[in-house]
């Protein structure tokens, strides 16, 4: 969506020319803090990719960061049911809170373990569009969906070895290697993680 076109979606005559801004971090999905938009700030924040607000107190815009450096660099937004509060998806450089934590609410900014391989499933994604990329991973969606199948056999078989000996590092790693491995050939064959979840909920649920 071009963001310039949500402009004049925005119902920012219901609270007095100002909307409120949710952040959020694009990647861990945590809430960083609320701020309050007028059609300038928003105007700003799609011009320059950097969040900007209106200061209600100071009556003024202000770019989040301009001087502490922390910038919100914008990833995408969208606006409400009701058109009038948006959600504003980032990349925060630094803290984001003016009291040096990482949100408002003195909140670490870390995705969970588990959200790591949506995060991983996205990078992976990112590789098999990009075959020009030297990485491993887009060795692995040169050489064919075979090739990538035989390498899932291979760390399973592995994982079954080490799992016969007392041994956590290599056990881990190997299993590691697997979960790799797997999200490679889910991608491989345009399937998502979230699918086999979904299929593994509904089981559990009969």
């Amino acid at each position: 969506m071009n963001f310039k076109d949500l402009t004049n979606q925005i119902d920012f005559d219901k609270g007095e020319g100002l909307v409120p801004a949710i952040i959020q971090d694009v990647k861990t999905q945590k809430v960083l803090m609320l701020g309050y938009m007028n059609k300038e700030a928003y105007l700003k924040t799609i011009d320059t990719n950097k969040v900007t607000f209106y200061s209600r107190s100071k009556e003024r815009l202000w770019t989040k960061g301009e001087e502490s450096g922390n910038f919100l660099e914008l990833k995408d937004l969208s606006l409400d049911c009701d058109k009038d509060t948006l959600l504003i998806k980032v990349a925060p450089v630094g803290p984001v809170c003016h009291k040096g934590t990482d949100t408002c609410w003195e909140e670490e900014n870390k995705a969970s373990s588990i959200d790591f391989l949506l995060q991983l499933q996205q990078v992976i994604g990112e590789r098999k569009k990009n075959l020009s990329d030297k990485s491993y991973t887009a060795s692995l969606f040169n050489k064919g969906i075979n090739k990538i199948a035989q390498k899932v056999g291979e760390e399973a078989v592995e994982l079954v070895i080490e799992a016969k000996d007392d041994d956590k590092d290599l056990f881990m790693g190997e299993a590691a290697d697997l979960m790799f491995h797997y999200l490679v050939l889910l991608a491989a064959k345009d399937y998502r993680l979230e699918e086999v979840v979904e299929l593994l909920i509904e089981r559990h649920s009969k």
